[in-house]
C-alpha cells in the first residue's frame, strides 16, 4: 500500500516537473518570438512606412505620365544600388557591434561607432563622384529597348533632374544610417522608427505641393518629388542624431564617442577583414539587381514600367521578411557574443520557420491586390497587365524570400562573411543575371516567363544555406 502510494507520489513529482518544464520551454519559445517582433516591428513600421510614401510618390510621378514614372524607376534602382553600398559597409562593424553590446564592452563599441563614420565617408565620396561624371550614361542602360508610345530622350532628361537633386540627400541618409544601425544593435529601435515617421509625413506633405504646384507652390512635377524626399531625410537624421545625444545618458556605449574620431589599423583589421566581404556582397548584389532590370529591358521600356508598379507594393510587404531578417542577426550575434551557443542554435531555427509562415501570409495579400492595383497608375493597358503579373510571380516567392533571408543573417551574425558574398552576391551574378541575359537576347521566351524562372533559382540557395546553417559552422565568437 505504502509502496504504491510512494510510487503514485513520485508518478504525479515527475508529472508536475514535466509540467513545469513544459510551461518553462513554452515561456522561452515565446520570449524569442517576442524578442524578435520588439525589434523587428518598429523597424517594420518605419520601413513601411518609408515604403507606403515610396508608393505614393509612385502614384503621383504615375499621374505624371508613363516617362515620368520610368524616368524615377530607373534612378530610384541606381539609387538603391548606393543604399545598398551603406548598408552592406556598415553590415560588418554591426555585427561585431551587436556583439560587442552582449559583452557591453564600451572601448569596442565605440571603436565599431568610428569605424562606421569612415566608412560611410568614403562610400558618399565614392558614390557623389559616379553619379555626377556617369549619370546620364547609367540611366540610359536602360533605355535601349523600344516601346511605342514612350520617348527615351524624354525620359532620360527627367531622369538626369531628377538624380541631380537626389544626391544631396546621400549625405543625411548615409548619417542616420550610422546611427540607426547603432541604436539597434543595442536593443533600440522606436528612435529610427519615430523619425522615420516624420520624414514620412514630410515627404508625402512636400510631395504633394512640389509635384503638382499646391497651394502656392511652383510646379516642380519630378523635381518636386526629389526635392521633397531630400527634405525628408535631413528631418530623419536631424531626429535620429538629435534625440540620440539627447538622452546619451540612456546609451552608455555611445556617451563620450566623439572625444577622437581616430581609429588604428591594429584596432579595426578584423573587423574590417570580417566586413569587406559583406560590403562587397551587398554592393555586388544590388548591381545585380539593377543588370537583372536592365536584362528584362531587353524586352521593351514597358517591362520597367510594369516592374516599378510591382516594385512599389511588394516593397511595401517584404519589410516584413527584411526587417525579421535584421533582428535575428541581432539577437544570434548577442547571444554568440555571450557565448550561448545552443540557444542561438535553437533560436535560429524556430525564427526561420516563423519568417517563412509570415510570408505566406503576405502572398495572399499580395495575390489579392495584383489586378485593383495597376489600375491606380495613368499608363498603358499593356503596362498594367505586366504590373499584375510581376506582382502575383513576386507573392509566389515571398516565403522562400523569408526563409532565405533569415539564413543570410544567421550566417552573418556568425562572421561567415566569405560564404555569405558567394551564397548571395556571386550566386546572382553567376546563375540568376547569367539566366536573365541569355533568355532575354537569346530566346523568344515572354519577359514573364524569363521573371518566373530567375526567381525559382533562388531554391538552389534555399536549399545549400539549409545545409551549411544545419551544420553549425556559423556559430562563434568573434569577440572573445
Amino acid at each position: 500500500m505504502n509502496c504504491a502510494a510512494g510510487a503514485g507520489e513520485r508518478e504525479m513529482a515527475f508529472g508536475e516537473r514535466m509540467s513545469i518544464y513544459r510551461e518553462i520551454r513554452e515561456m522561452r519559445e515565446q520570449s524569442v518570438y517576442k524578442k524578435a517582433l520588439t525589434l523587428a516591428v518598429p523597424m517594420m513600421i518605419q520601413n513601411g512606412i518609408t515604403n507606403a510614401v515610396s508608393l505614393v510618390d509612385n502614384l503621383m510621378v504615375g499621374s505624371l505620365g508613363t516617362e515620368s514614372m520610368t524616368a524615377v524607376s530607373i534612378v530610384g534602382q541606381l539609387i538603391f544600388v548606393f543604399f545598398l553600398a551603406v548598408f552592406g559597409g556598415l553590415s560588418g562593424p554591426g555585427i561585431y557591434g551587436a556583439q560587442y553590446y552582449g559583452q557591453r564592452n564600451k572601448e569596442g563599441f565605440q571603436t565599431v561607432f568610428r569605424l562606421k563614420l569612415w566608412i560611410t565617408a568614403v562610400i558618399v565620396l565614392v558614390g557623389m563622384i559616379i553619379f555626377i561624371t556617369n549619370g546620364s550614361r547609367l540611366i540610359g542602360l536602360y533605355l535601349h529597348g523600344s516601346t511605342q508610345g514612350m520617348d527615351a530622350g524624354k525620359t532620360l532628361e527627367q531622369g538626369m533632374e531628377y538624380l541631380h537633386i537626389m544626391l544631396i540627400g546621400l549625405i543625411p541618409f548615409a548619417f542616420t544610417q550610422i546611427y540607426a544601425g547603432s541604436l539597434r544593435e543595442m536593443g533600440e529601435s522606436v528612435k529610427p522608427m519615430i523619425a522615420g515617421i516624420a520624414s514620412v509625413f514630410v515627404d508625402i506633405v512636400f510631395n504633394y505641393l512640389l509635384i503638382y504646384g499646391k497651394f502656392g507652390c511652383p510646379r516642380l512635377e519630378v523635381r518636386g518629388a526629389a526635392i521633397a524626399t531630400v527634405m525628408a531625410r535631413f528631418v530623419e537624421m536631424f531626429i535620429v542624431v538629435g534625440w540620440t545625444h539627447a538622452s546619451i545618458r540612456k546609451y552608455e556605449l555611445l556617451q563620450k564617442v566623439y572625444r577622437t574620431v581616430r581609429v588604428s589599423f591594429a584596432q579595426v583589421k578584423g573587423v574590417l577583414v570580417k566586413g569587406f566581404p559583406i560590403f562587397m556582397n551587398e554592393f555586388f548584389w544590388a548591381g545585380g539587381m539593377a543588370a537583372l532590370t536592365q536584362c528584362y529591358s531587353m524586352k521593351g521600356l514597358q517591362v520597367i514600367a510594369g516592374l516599378n508598379i510591382s516594385n512599389a507594393i511588394c516593397n511595401l510587404l517584404n519589410v516584413v521578411f527584411v526587417a525579421m531578417g535584421n533582428a535575428v542577426g541581432i539577437i544570434i550575434g548577442q547571444q554568440l557574443g555571450a557565448s550561448r551557443f545552443e540557444e542561438a542554435k535553437r533560436d535560429a531555427g524556430k525564427l526561420r520557420w516563423f519568417t517563412a509562415g509570415l510570408c505566406l501570409i503576405l502572398t495572399v495579400i499580395l495575390a489579392a491586390c495584383s489586378h485593383g492595383f495597376p489600375q491606380l497608375y495613368d499608363t498603358t493597358e499593356d503596362v498594367r497587365y505586366l504590373g499584375q503579373w510581376f506582382i502575383i510571380i513576386t507573392a509566389v516567392f515571398f516565403p522562400v524570400q523569408g526563409f532565405l533571408n533569415v539564413l543570410y543573417f544567421t550566417l552573418r551574425s556568425g562572421g561567415k562573411t566569405v560564404i555569405t558574398f558567394l551564397f548571395d552576391s556571386v550566386f546572382t551574378w553567376v546563375v540568376s543575371v547569367t539566366l536573365a541575359f541569355v533568355l532575354c537576347r537569346f530566346t523568344a521566351l515572354p519577359v514573364l516567363a524569363v521573371y518566373a524562372l530567375v526567381q525559382s533559382a533562388d531554391l538552389i540557395k534555399v536549399v545549400v544555406g539549409y545545409v551549411l546553417v544545419k551544420k553549425g559552422i556559423w556559430i562563434t565568437n568573434l569577440v572573445v
